[in-house]
């Protein structure tokens, strides 16, 4: 079942042998052993290609949940001092990945070593509830807000959005910027997302209008298209400060713009180590 969510998940069978660190038979020949023992046929095989069939669209839900399934059975396991082990899935939207992730993470290994954690982007905001009800993940680290009946959604903190502007770019001394004095320069930017809105909405008050020099598909593609002087963007304040750093030009905004972030997950299939971690996220230092 690895091997089948793998050639859904990369596309086809070349792909998710070299994700998988595996000879492309031996991932063909475990599809067909899986396709035997369901009796159906999981791809059609067009060319080269592999495509679902409609059995095996049905079967893509219950394969991600067996697999979660597994990886709880082992996460309820303790170590001899009772402390957590397993493995645990994550997902986070990029700015959360340089704060308040990476430092969480950071804490967490020292105080559970037996846990693994296994980290991934979240591309796309609105398939966040998705990724929990999929299997997918246990927590997922996102911007908010984020609407579900049926999932828990805590607020963590909130990002200050900062202006990051190519090196050498003619930009006012203020610091914070009012947005009314932003210089006409088109803006790097990501498809839409809760943050680009709120970075619109702001926009739009004050008279600005946005004019993409390029739409970026990842969100940390964005700064060296920033430092390359295709144009300026608006980052969360730990990626501005990164962007800093590098040598792009920084500035707060006047009015400032804030986002709240925080945490989505089910409550009642939490493993230990996924309970741990929640707590520690709750009393940052």
């Amino acid at each position: 079942m690895e091997y089948f969510l793998a050639v859904v998940d990369h596309k086809g069978i070349n792909a998710a042998a070299s994700a998988l660190q595996l000879a492309q038979p031996t991932v063909s020949q475990a599809i067909r052993g899986l396709e035997r023992e369901l009796g159906v046929d999981l791809f059609h095989r067009i060319g080269r290609g592999m495509v679902l069939t409609s059995a095996g669209q049905a079967f893509v839900g219950p394969a991600r949940q067996i697999l979660r399934d597994v990886v709880a059975a082992e996460a309820t396991m303790v170590d001899a001092a009772g402390l957590p082990r397993g493995r645990l899935d994550i997902h986070m939207a990029a700015p959360l990945a340089v704060h308040p992730v990476a430092q969480l993470v950071g804490r967490f290994r020292k105080r559970y070593p037996n846990v693994s954690l296994r980290l991934a982007d979240l591309r796309d905001e609105e398939g966040a509830v998705a990724l929990i009800r999929e299997g997918h993940c246990e927590i997922v680290f996102t911007n908010l807000p984020v609407h579900s009946s049926d999932l828990q959604v805590e607020e963590l903190g909130e990002h200050e959005y900062w202006l990051v502007f190519p090196p050498g770019t003619a930009v006012p001394e203020r610091d914070p910027l009012p947005l009314t004095e932003l210089p006409d320069l088109p803006l790097v930017i990501v498809p839409k997302s809760t943050g680009r809105t709120a970075i619109e909405k702001a926009l739009s008050a004050a008279r600005k209008r946005t004019r993409p020099s390029a739409i970026v598909q990842h969100r940390e593609s964005m700064l060296p298209f920033v430092l390359a002087g295709v144009g300026g963007t608006i980052l969360a304040r730990p990626m501005a400060e990164q962007a800093a750093a590098r040598g792009a030009l920084v500035r707060a905004i006047d009015p400032p713009i804030s986002l709240p972030y925080g945490v989505l997950y089910d409550p009642t299939v939490l493993s230990p180590a996924g309970r741990a971690l929640l707590r520690m996220a709750r009393t940052p230092r």
